[in-house]
């Protein structure tokens, strides 16, 4: 096992001083120093007597003096210091793998493992090393949200119909004997054809006029035509819309507006509300594909809710069946299950009456009979595509079923893993023998897209605005493990003077940012050689991003900041004084409010949609450097947190966000650089 060492500082002639990183949790390490001639290529003289012992990062004995005997004879003396640190699994594993590679010591985090200088280097704070501590742990500072893994299925929508005294709409529980009707699936699915999905939009019916039906949509709060003096900063309004104008249209409303009138929504009214239904066996990553799913659609503005029928299953029949219970040949579990399943899709529909857009049906939903049951529920309330996922990497499947082991509410009282492992290979098992593959209807099939390497994506009867981006966000998304670290640029000249918007050029405050971001990438993504770093293309981004090396950097127009319109370079003290409607407007509405001849929020979400995409088809790790609406938008996706949240997230200045992404969901980190 190879040994991380860092830089060594001269004290004396006959003193040096040596920090060891090694994990936490590491067993006895016996090892030996190396000692490299520092202008040769010399082989390293190995230190003299016997070996040493490291244990729970201390040495096992009196720190004892280094020996190394050179060519000559001659001996050299060095006194040695231990200490514990930190150091990420991808650190030492670089690390290992170059010692191996070449044996001999390696570079990590833009450090060599052994160094010895006849000086020490000094790294003042206008340094190349802008005075960044070696242990970037000592940067975390604490996210505004809980960053721990949750289980997927906890954070679906509550069982509504299931829960007395819901503050929710009260919906009628079926008896707990109930006979599931199941229709003859030929009657279900007509010879002549599949229906063809529409879009999914939001519209408001308006007077007809000509004998045409129209659709109003908008995404902006209204504001005034302005009128700009030529001989002074203010601004007459020469239309009076108002400064209480609130839109009652959902966020998205703008995003379909086109594709609405294409396709006509305001036809059958199965058309205006679409249903994702799940379909696969466990383990194999729907629960996570829906939440993804999800949290993608809710950004984009569209009203959507995922329902998991083993929350409901476990809050009616107890969280601890076993495996016999999900037998196809046993009668009252089949029943059982039919039930909470048409339970959840009653009230996923329930909520669709209520404004709801887009549901997520998540269950195993594994055979033919159960989905001709939907089906039949569906018609002429709501259009169905399933949505498949298939996996046929078995270790892929062994790490799931594992993950979900300790991860289930259906396992948490099992005390025993390997008893709980070889329940749910049962319970896998039962699903394999009646499983059906989705044949029927509108339907997505995810192949082997799990692994992040290739895969396929068949779609069958897809067609309209809604199922078309979906089926563009499934193609791209994966779910290989990386980090997305995200930041704003370092203080500009504008922030210095409080303006907004503008193109100005950083302040010594932000060069120094600029210096310490360099060196925390170097750093953090050493080993992570297909990682690069996106900016937007005003120079605030990329002169704070000039100073990282080693990465390609890509300018994004997208990550431009919001635009400011006729506020540009303006003050909010200016802006109240001048325009006093638009900073009230502005101050009742952040998210819909637009900037005259500007931007509002969702607009700024509309253009990063594309952004979010190729951050999801992205296997490498990427650096951000941004500004403060886009990052806030972004953020929000990764987060999952409400549109109406957006313009209010934190996002402060010299402070680094890492989000984790990977089969365990989104895990947040922040970092703090400097005040």
């Amino acid at each position: 096992m190879i040994i991380k060492q860092l830089s060594m500082e001269r004290e004396s002639v006959s003193m040096w001083e040596i920090s060891f990183v090694v994990p936490p949790n590491h067993e006895t390490l016996d090892f030996k120093f190396l000692l490299k001639p520092k202008h040769s290529d010399a082989p390293c003289f190995v230190e003299e007597g016997p070996s040493r012992l490291l244990i729970g990062g201390a040495l096992g004995e009196d720190a004892r003096h280094a020996l190394f005997k050179l060519d000559n004879d001659e001996v050299l003396e060095y006194q040695v210091f231990v200490k514990a640190d930190r150091v990420s699994p991808f650190d030492l594993a670089a690390s290992w793998r170059a010692y191996q590679d070449n044996f001999r010591p390696s570079s990590v985090r833009w450090i060599p493992d052994v160094s010895i200088n006849s000086a020490p280097q000094t790294g003042g704070e206008n340094g190349s090393s802008a005075g960044l501590e070696l242990d970037l742990e000592h940067y975390v500072v604490p996210a505004p949200s809980t960053s721990a893994h949750v289980y997927a299925a906890n954070m679906t929508e509550n069982p509504r119909s299931l829960i007395s005294g819901s503050g929710g709409s009260s919906f009628s529980s079926k008896p707990k004997g109930m006979e599931v009707n199941v229709p003859d699936s030929s009657k279900v699915f007509p010879s002549s054809g599949m229906v063809e999905s529409k879009s999914v939009g939001t519209f408001s019916p308006l007077q007809k006029q000509d004998s045409q039906r129209g659709i109003f949509v908008d995404r902006g709060v209204g504001s005034p035509r302005l009128v700009k003096s030529s001989s002074s900063n203010i601004f007459s309004s020469d239309l009076n819309l108002g400064t209480g104008t609130k839109n009652s249209m959902p966020a998205a409303a703008g995003a379909v507006a086109a594709a609405a009138v294409a396709d006509q929504m305001l036809g059958l009214k199965e058309d205006r509300h679409l249903a994702i239904v799940l379909v696969g066996l466990p383990a194999r990553g729907k629960t996570f594909t829906a939440a993804k799913l999800t949290r993608y659609l809710r950004w984009l503005g569209h009203e959507t809710k995922h329902f998991n029928v083993g929350k409901y299953r476990r809050l009616k029949h107890g969280a601890n069946q076993a495996a016999d219970f999900f037998r196809a040949d046993n009668p009252e579990g089949m029943e059982a299950r039919n039930e909470v399943a048409a339970l959840a899709f009653e009230d996923m529909l329930s909520w669709m009456n209520e404004g709801g857009q887009v549901g997520i049906f998540d269950a195993t939903n594994s055979n033919r009979r159960r989905r001709n049951m939907l089906m039949k529920l569906a018609e002429g309330k709501c259009k169905i595509i399933f949505l498949e996922t298939i996996c046929n990497d078995k270790n892929i499947i062994e790490k799931n079923i594992r993950l979900k082991i300790q991860q289930s509410p259906d396992y948490a009282e099992e005390p025993d893993f390997e008893a709980g492992l070889e329940d749910f290979k049962n319970r896998l098992a039962n699903y394999e023998k009646v499983y059906e593959p989705v044949g029927e209807g509108s339907y997505i099939k995810m192949i082997d897209k799990v692994s992040g390497h290739g895969g396929q994506i068949q779609v069958n009867n897809i067609s309209g605005y809604l199922p078309g981006r979906i089926v563009f966000f499934l193609v791209n998304t994966h779910l290989t493990p990386r980090p997305i670290l995200l930041t704003r640029h370092g203080e500009s000249q504008d922030n210095v003077r409080g303006r907004i918007g503008g193109d100005t050029a950083i302040s010594e405050k932000g060069e120094l940012y600029s210096k310490k971001l360099a060196n925390f990438v170097g750093k953090r993504l050493k080993s992570e050689r297909a990682a690069s770093i996106w900016t937007s293309t005003l120079q605030r981004t990329i002169l704070t991003a000039s100073p990282i090396v080693g990465f390609p950097k890509i300018q994004w127009r997208a990550l431009d900041e919001i635009n400011a319109g006729v506020c540009d370079g303006m003050t909010y003290e200016e802006i109240k004084k001048n325009m006093p409607e638009e900073y009230e407007s502005r101050k009742k509405d952040k998210l819909r409010y637009r900037y005259p001849r500007g931007e509002s929020y969702l607009d700024v979400i509309q253009r990063l949609e594309p952004v979010i995409i190729e951050l999801e088809r992205q296997r490498a790790p990427v650096v951000v450097i941004s500004h403060q609406a886009v990052l806030r938008a972004l953020y929000a996706y990764f987060a999952d947190r409400p549109l109406k949240e957006v313009p209010h997230i934190e996002m402060p200045l010299h402070t680094i966000i890492e989000i984790q992404m990977g089969v365990t969901g989104v895990v947040e980190k922040r970092y703090k650089l400097m005040d």
